[in-house]
């Protein structure tokens, strides 16, 4: 999602916590999530061990994406617990695609996308819960 979007969400009148959310954390967030999705995705395509758990991961990635773009009745708890799974689910596909990381560069890259999803979720989780 591009900046002016981002800016125009930022502007209008959300309700609750939509009001409070940190734009620049959740663009960050939004980004990692994606870039995670598409690695996970490429990574399901090399037939290792790790493919269930990368497919899995991008269908999350996705989800917690989707959510985040249309924020409607998203309270902070709900955000926290999708947050808390996606944070879970890429820890999983990290640790299977280290397992192959050596063997396979689209693991590696695959796992380090995984962990940097997981930095971008657990900043928001942090801010999230501290407007809470």
């Amino acid at each position: 999602m591009d900046r002016m979007m981002m800016d125009a969400m930022g502007s209008t009148s959300m309700r609750g916590a939509d009001a409070r959310m940190d734009m620049d954390l959740m663009q960050a967030c939004m980004d990692a999530c994606a870039a995670c999705e598409q690695a996970c995705t490429v990574c399901a395509t090399q037939m290792m061990d790790c493919a269930p758990a990368c497919m899995n991961c991008a269908d999350m990635c996705n989800t917690m994406l989707r959510a985040m773009l249309r924020m409607s009745g998203m309270t902070p708890a709900v955000m926290v617990s999708m947050l808390d799974a996606c944070i879970a689910m890429c820890q999983l596909c990290m640790d299977e695609c280290m397992r192959h990381a050596d063997m396979s560069e689209v693991c590696r890259m695959c796992a380090q996308s995984c962990q940097a999803c997981m930095d971008a979720c657990m900043a928001m989780r942090e801010s999230v819960l501290a407007q809470a």
